[in-house]
């Protein structure tokens, strides 16, 4: 059964000045017969570090059976969820439209989160992934953008969860993806707080990159 732990990190681009507005710039006029100053290529947008994947995860033999596949990074310990369907458990296996499969335990690795592996029936990806951030509590400043998973479309989302004005609000993130069959996975990260979920994004992205369809 899994622990109800807090489910729960971008660079800003800089455009390099050409020399001719340089010069304006310190009062000296271009001459227009001169030949354009080449454009200053645009610094690289700073990313998460990039992970290599150790196993994989929802495929035949692995520790969780799912619609999908998608690769770990080292020392992420994955865990099926036992009996997800009871009733009595509901309220830790179920939110919103979806159904938690399997957790993924960041631990061994050296942060304090999970990634969650939900399904919900089927359906477009993004009306389930919206029901599934409705259903958290206190959850806010919510964003959705679409993208792709593996080479399926996808919709991802980020949000916040807590008292904002309290500076307790944590950041959350989550990807969904309708399968061939119609099913819906969410693939959700969450940590102990932003630190730790910003810590945690190149598995997230290792998941999300490395996603195929079963």
């Amino acid at each position: 059964m899994p622990e109800r732990a807090r489910p729960m990190r971008t660079a800003v681009p800089a455009a390099l000045v050409a020399a001719g507005l340089l010069l304006t710039a310190c009062g000296t006029l271009p001459d227009p017969a001169a030949p354009a100053a080449p454009a200053a290529p645009e610094k690289a947008t700073a990313a998460a570090p990039a992970v290599k994947a150790v196993a994989a995860l929802g495929g035949p033999g692995t520790a969780c059976a799912l619609p999908v596949s998608f690769g770990l990074a080292e020392g992420w310990k994955p865990e099926a969820v036992k009996n997800p369907e009871d009733p009595e458990f509901a309220a830790l296996t179920r939110q919103g439209p979806a159904t938690v499969r399997c957790e993924v335990d960041a631990k061994p690795s050296g942060n304090i989160g999970y990634l969650r592996v939900w399904t919900a029936a089927k359906g477009p990806a993004r009306t389930a992934l919206e029901g599934f951030v409705r259903a958290e509590k206190g959850s806010s400043a919510v964003t959705y953008r679409e993208t792709e998973a593996g080479a399926l479309p996808a919709t991802e989302v980020t949000y916040s969860v807590g008292d904002k004005s309290a500076e307790g609000a944590e950041e959350e993130r989550a990807f969904a993806v309708a399968t061939p069959k119609g099913e819906v996975v969410i693939v959700h990260l969450g940590g102990l707080d932003t630190d730790e979920h910003r810590a945690m994004l190149p598995a997230y992205e290792l998941a999300r990159t490395t996603l195929k369809a079963l």
